[in-house]
């Protein structure tokens, strides 16, 4: 059964390389960076050392974390150590990389030096320790973990001081299933993905507990990735059944907006600068321009490659980077593309 569905996918690649041959994409892809050693599997969450001049990425299904030196752009370093890496956050200040690892059995944030690229900790957490979002303003990291994959009926974002390496406290969710997380730079509130109900979850991070609950409708499902614009007040949720671009006031909760978008995708950034907004996923990059809060236009499908649902926009290279998993012969890679303005 696999090998009609690998045929297939390949032929749809071509014909979308053909057409992106024929119509000026947004995204030009530039080059790719070999990642040597890695078998199928999910690659995972990118993380940017940005002094350092460094791209961490995690390959959950290997157990590794690469580094990429973006200078050579070679994998300079595989941390082993995790079993499961998901999401990363790192500390220049402290040379310090935070790793959550978690499966159905553990779950926790392992510490790893940034230039030695030894253990140096690790904080305990629920299992299936998952997504995760970094304020950099308290330097506290907020993961998800319990949730269905622990078989618990509820999940924790739990809330790490990245300066003491120690869990302050657990928030408790209301969903079996929570995925992508994001806050608001002004005041308290983060916004996270409780994907098991159709919902946006509001949580007030100074009281440490969930203020409101945005159902985005019985028609979308498996809500994952999620950006913010917070400058007009717009929430970006990305449902994968069926693939759609959701754009909810973040105010009010009510949905403004709503466009055609890849279904397969886990991974979605918003450029404030550019007012544009990558969606990452397969079989293309979806890139949509913001004419106004209220509307938005596709300015192009970028072919991808298999299970390529995770990037990372580096506005100051003008680089957007997608992890594509290695498969059958196909060694795993990152695409490099330059964003064209």
């Amino acid at each position: 059964m696999k090998k009609p569905f690998t045929i297939a996918f390949t032929l749809m690649l071509l014909f979308a390389f053909k057409l992106q041959s024929q119509v000026e994409q947004p995204l030009k892809l530039i080059q790719s960076i070999p990642l040597p050693g890695l078998h199928d599997g999910d690659l995972d969450h990118f993380a940017l050392d940005t002094a350092g001049h460094r791209l961490f990425l995690t390959a959950e299904d290997n157990s590794a974390v690469e580094v990429i030196d973006l200078r050579t752009h070679k994998v300079v370093q595989t941390i082993k150590g995790p079993k499961e890496p998901h999401s990363m956050a790192y500390r220049a200040d402290l040379k310090e990389l935070f790793v959550v690892d978690g499966d159905e059995e553990i779950g926790d944030v392992k510490i790893y030096q940034g230039d030695s690229y030894k253990s140096v900790g690790s904080i305990k957490l629920a299992a299936n320790a998952d997504s995760s979002a970094y304020d950099p303003s308290t330097k506290y990291m907020y993961v998800v973990n319990g949730g269905k994959g622990a078989h618990m009926t509820y999940a924790f974002i739990s809330v790490i001081d990245t300066t003491s390496a120690k869990k302050l406290a657990d928030i408790k969710i209301d969903s079996d299933v929570v995925e992508a997380m994001t806050f608001e730079k002004s005041g308290p509130r983060m916004f996270a993905n409780l994907t098991a109900k159709s919902a946006v979850g509001v949580i007030d991070r100074e009281k440490q507990a969930v203020i409101a609950t945005w159902s985005i409708g019985q028609a979308y499902k498996g809500n994952a990735a999620m950006a913010f614009d917070e400058a007009n007040h717009r929430l970006f949720v990305l449902a994968r059944d069926p693939g759609t671009l959701l754009v909810l006031d973040s105010d009010s909760g009510k949905i403004v907006a709503t466009l055609p978008c890849v279904g397969q995708t886990d991974d979605a950034v918003y450029d404030p600068a550019s007012k544009r907004l990558y969606v990452a996923g397969v079989p293309f990059v979806y890139v949509f321009e913001q004419r106004n809060a209220n509307s938005y236009k596709l300015l192009g499908e970028v072919p991808t490659g298999f299970h390529a649902i995770t990037a990372i926009l580096v506005p100051e290279l003008r680089q957007y980077y997608l992890a594509v998993p290695h498969h059958g012969d196909t060694e795993a890679k990152v695409q490099i593309y330059e964003v064209v303005p």
